[in-house]
């Protein structure tokens, strides 16, 4: 009965997206959480070898034979606004023959919020937060095939309910806080000893909202699908090259007017959805490089910067191969990391803030041990 429940979960996550036409909300939960992952440009669904596959794939939770804690924390986009902070803590453990247990905790502060009434008078300070805290199962169907589910709980804390009874223009007396369950599902395949292929389908449960008058938003349900490369491993040097493609499927094929051909619909989903790029290069056991490229068209994040009197994001393949795309602005859409282990632990210090067009500094760091 679990595999088949498994199975269901993979397959209706596209059938139901089909219908949708809302934003998601907590979109906390797409952000990448790890910095080894980020350092990839996030394309790690099919690597998923250590904690952070309570995140990017519990399938991959199956073929981890020991102990794992990883933590991470990041000062997030300080540029955007100053004192917000973006912290990870993902645990996961192997029982004989019994598949292996996970969890993580998901936590996003962005600062104080300043209130001020309508005549400019200042009232008080809260802070926004959000969280999400899963648990996870993962198992293997044969020696080459592992799947893993998640169930999660999320928080999002936007508005306390003394600033709308402080300020009355607003909308309703509270509801400024959101609650929702969801799961998630991955399945990861080693057919080769050279290759590993990875799905997961995330963030699948109720939806959310933040006001008392019943409106809510969906959470942004996700694909992930990957494939990971390793043309070279030997006791100096080991290799590995991992592309992915993400699709939020939240509106996916909307069409109020019904005035595209399936194929045009198509097309636009494959244009929107996020690529990744990864490439990680491990020494002796011992230190990693990692580089990562990254696109999100419609979203104007990562890809090439290019300047049509103003600035603006496209695809790797429209630079390449098309013409009259604009003059290059000098930035791509480029991940950067690096990591050492010895005896167990792994420190990881990764940089994303070239996807963005904005000034900031966006590093994360991350400790992982595992016995």
């Amino acid at each position: 009965m679990r595999y088949k429940a498994i199975g269901l979960i993979l397959i209706l996550a596209t059938a139901f997206s089909a219908f949708a036409s809302e934003y998601p909300g907590a979109v906390f939960l797409m952000i990448w959480p790890g910095a080894r992952p980020t350092g990839l440009a996030g394309a790690f669904v099919a690597i998923a070898d250590d904690a952070s596959a309570t995140y990017y794939n519990p399938g991959g939770l199956s073929f981890l034979n020991s102990t794992y804690v990883s933590v991470m924390h990041a000062p997030w986009l300080p540029g955007l606004y100053p004192g917000m902070v973006y912290d990870y803590l993902a645990f996961s453990r192997s029982i004989k023959n019994q598949g292996t247990v996970g969890a993580n905790i998901i936590y996003l502060n962005t600062g104080e919020t300043e209130v001020t009434d309508n005549n400019g008078n200042f009232i008080g300070t809260y802070t926004t937060f959000d969280i999400a805290i899963s648990g996870s199962y993962g198992f293997k169907l044969t020696p080459k095939l592992g799947v893993g589910l998640n169930a999660k709980f999320i928080y999002s804390y936007l508005v306390p309910d003394w600033v709308f009874g402080a300020l009355p223009d607003l909308a309703g007396t509270s509801g400024g806080t959101g609650l929702a369950w969801a799961l998630d599902g991955g399945v990861l395949y080693k057919p080769l000893n050279y290759l590993t292929v990875g799905t997961s389908v995330s963030n699948l449960g109720t939806k959310i909202s933040y006001t008392s008058s019943g409106e809510a938003d969906p959470l942004p349900r996700m694909l992930r699908v990957g494939i990971k490369y390793t043309p070279l491993q030997n006791d100096v040097v080991k290799l590995n090259i991992t592309p992915e493609i993400t699709k939020v499927l939240v509106g996916m094929f909307y069409d109020p007017d019904n005035e595209k051909t399936f194929a045009q619909k198509l097309n636009y989903e494959l244009w929107e959805a996020w690529k990744s790029f990864g490439i990680e290069a491990t020494f002796y056991d011992l230190v990693s490089a990692r580089l990562g490229y990254f696109e999100d068209i419609s979203g104007q994040r990562g890809g090439i910067l290019v300047n049509r009197g103003t600035d603006e994001h496209i695809a790797l393949t429209d630079f390449l191969f098309t013409k009259n795309h604009g003059k290059f602005a000098g930035k791509v859409g480029l991940c950067f990391g690096i990591g050492v282990q010895f005896k167990g632990f792994q420190f990881d210090v990764s940089n994303d803030q070239m996807i963005y067009d904005f000034d900031t500094k966006n590093y994360k760091f991350s400790l992982t041990y595992h016995f």
